[in-house]
């Protein structure tokens, strides 16, 4: 149990707020959560611009540490509080690959993830451009088809054990596969995986709601 409370500061719609709630909820470890972010403002005041300088979320308070970057949050609670859960391997190698999930999720899926999702959940029925929106799904479909042809072979992303890795990605997927409007090619092996995440407390709780 942390020595101070968790402070998470984020809406919970928000899929990188989702990603750390997720993590807390596996670790078992008690926070509370302030609203942040879009509707609900805070992020360009002064006080929250002095803990993250980018006036994004989440952001996570542990008495005088600061720490914002959702994956980096992650990484950090496992560290500190997960008493060596395997959710965050200590081998190096093992790390590594969990690693590079996380960092692919960053800089390979949320560029293609982002513009249907906005396109449709964040665009008013009458706003929406659906000829460009299933331009950037068919993008989109390219990037999902890679971690579709890895999950043929195994269970989750780095084999048999749940990982931070399901964690980044898995959030994401529900976004790709819970999207309405779009044609999609069938992708079974993440279906699958989804499917399988889906019966996991923290998913249930902080992914599986109605997107908006």
């Amino acid at each position: 149990m942390p020595d101070t409370k968790l402070t998470i500061w984020g809406r919970a719609n928000s899929v990188n707020v989702q990603k750390v709630l997720w993590c807390l909820t596996e670790l078992a470890l008690p926070y509370e959560r302030i609203d942040a972010g879009m509707s609900y403002g805070r992020t360009r005041e002064a006080d929250y611009l002095a803990m993250n300088p980018n006036a994004r979320i989440p952001t996570l308070v542990e008495g005088d540490f600061v720490l914002w970057e959702s994956n980096s949050i992650m990484r950090y609670l496992c560290l500190a509080h997960g008493g060596g859960t395997p959710i965050y391997p200590e081998a190096p190698k093992l790390r590594a690959s969990v690693d590079r999930w996380l960092d692919w999720t960053l800089s390979t899926v949320q560029p293609v993830d982002r513009p249907v999702f906005w396109g449709i959940v964040r665009t008013a029925p009458a706003e929406r451009d659906m000829i460009q929106v299933q331009r950037d799904a068919d993008a989109a479909a390219e990037v999902w088809a890679i971690a579709d042809r890895l999950l043929s072979s195994r269970r989750f992303l780095e084999g048999d054990a749940f990982t931070l890795a399901d964690i980044a990605l898995g959030s994401y997927a529900r976004r790709w596969l819970g999207v309405e409007g779009i044609t999609r090619p069938a992708q079974p092996h993440l279906t699958r995986w989804l499917a399988e995440l889906g019966k996991r407390p923290g998913f249930a709780q902080h992914v599986a709601p109605p997107m908006s």
